[in-house]
């Protein structure tokens, strides 16, 4: 069998197999005397019927299957021993020529594939790039403290909401009425709260329940309708204050601290205080650390200057998705499916070039990380590290998940190995301006 390749503008190769009879026949008539041994055919017992009978039944199917199974082998063992690096799948081509499985014994099959473009590229002190350190503020540490204390404190009774305070209201639609409803402002935005702020007990202020309970879920529990029902329900009520209640911040005695660190690493008000401060300051370096990942990603992006073939990689995704998706569609998130490929390739490269490996023990660990963070949205801080394995184990045990955790504990390592290697200036921003930054980074 010969396959030949010949390369397309576009970074396109196309590969053309010529099977021959030698190739395909011992294959078409094993295929043959299977279908022969199971044919129903009436007037001959199973597998008595004639063979001359069954060629004119099932010889060219048979044909076509094989001589095609044979193509595609051949032409996945070219490019395997020619070490051509592809992207997305073997495809027929649109220059595939007629094909007679009914009197000709040679057939010529025609396919194409995305060739991946060579990444040549190299991280040195040539490579300059700023690391984004946000300044702590008063406010900010003063809005961390809060948080983290307003997680063990309890609720006490005032007479008046001042900012964000639990509230138990009534509310009259006329129609509808309910006695009891909670609203949350702490969730709330400034905008949000201000017409409540300064109301007290038995005061009543028109609302949009709708705005009011944004989560139709939650809007349905309270109004006790069914979500079907939202739109005919009319939106505007007034609403009784019942009851206002404060959080009150836990005193810093042995009792918080044995509740809230169990473990007793902290002890007294100077060592939380530190907390505090070492808390924050780990958490800003996260987001100065994610940020420079994201320009260095993008530095190495702009200096690779990757083409890939995006007109095969489009007719590619139409056809592996089947038509769940229209053509003007995948133009639609085409650029960042380009991104994403070109920063797939570039990362390779590293891995290849740094030896940079990801073992079994780096997917546990990060999917006991993922395990850890879960429990604790549920309020679950120290949790035996037995039970942090056995779902770490089942979250490895999801391919998909599996699958996303190795590419994630893949890139954190090869941003690791590279970020020493570039020139790095460090400057000092307000959170606003490292939001700005961080906003632009993502357009």
């Amino acid at each position: 069998m010969n396959v030949t390749a010949t390369e397309k503008p576009g970074k396109v190769m196309v590969l053309t197999a010529t099977v021959t009879e030698a190739d395909y026949a011992p294959e078409v008539d094993k295929s043959l005397r299977e279908y022969r041994r199971k044919a129903n055919v009436p007037g001959f017992r199973p597998g008595m019927v004639p063979m001359s009978i069954i060629n004119k039944m099932y010889r060219k199917g048979a044909v076509a299957e094989q001589a095609y199974r044979k193509a595609n082998e051949a032409v996945f063992k070219h490019l395997e021993d020619s070490k051509i690096d592809i992207m997305g799948d073997v495809m027929p081509s649109d220059d595939q020529p007629e094909l007679d499985f009914d009197g000709a014994t040679e057939h010529l099959f025609m396919f194409e594939v995305g060739v991946a473009p060579k990444v040549d590229v190299t991280v040195g002190a040539d490579d300059k790039l700023t690391l984004n350190k946000i300044k702590p503020s008063k406010e900010m540490r003063e809005g961390y403290r809060s948080n983290f204390l307003r997680r063990f404190s309890s609720l006490k009774d005032v007479d008046k909401v001042t900012k964000d305070e639990a509230l138990e209201v009534s509310l009259d639609g006329g129609d509808v009425h309910v006695d009891e409803a909670y609203v949350g402002l702490i969730s709330m935005s400034d905008d949000e709260r201000k017409p409540f702020v300064g109301k007290k007990v038995g005061d009543a202020i028109k609302v949009d329940v709708r705005k009011l309970y944004k989560d139709p879920k939650q809007l349905t529990a309270v109004m006790g309708i069914e979500e079907e029902q939202i739109e005919s329900l009319a939106p505007e009520f007034t609403a009784t204050v019942k009851r206002i209640r404060q959080f009150a911040e836990p005193a810093l005695d042995g009792e918080f601290f044995k509740l809230a660190f169990p473990d007793g690493s902290v002890a007294d008000a100077a060592a939380f205080e530190k907390y505090i401060d070492d808390a924050i300051t780990a958490d800003l370096a996260r987001e100065s650390g994610y940020l420079f990942s994201a320009d260095l990603k993008k530095h190495l992006m702009a200096k690779a200057n990757l083409s890939l073939p995006e007109e095969f990689l489009k007719k590619w995704l139409y056809a592996v998705n089947e038509g769940k998706f229209s053509m003007e569609e995948i133009e639609k998130d085409f650029a960042a499916f380009l991104q994403m490929m070109s920063w797939n390739l570039i990362m390779r490269h590293f891995a290849d070039t740094m030896d940079i490996r990801v073992e079994q023990d780096d997917l546990m660990k990060e999917a006991k990380a993922i395990a850890r963070m879960q429990f604790a949205q549920y309020g679950m801080s120290q949790v035996p590290d037995e039970t942090l394995e056995g779902y770490a184990k089942s979250i490895l045990g999801n391919k998909e998940e599996a699958q996303r955790i190795f590419e994630q504990v893949r890139e954190r390592k090869i941003l690791a190995a590279l970020t020493p290697l570039v020139k790095t200036t460090e400057k000092s921003v307000s959170l606003e301006e490292f939001q700005k930054l961080a906003a632009a980074a993502q357009a």
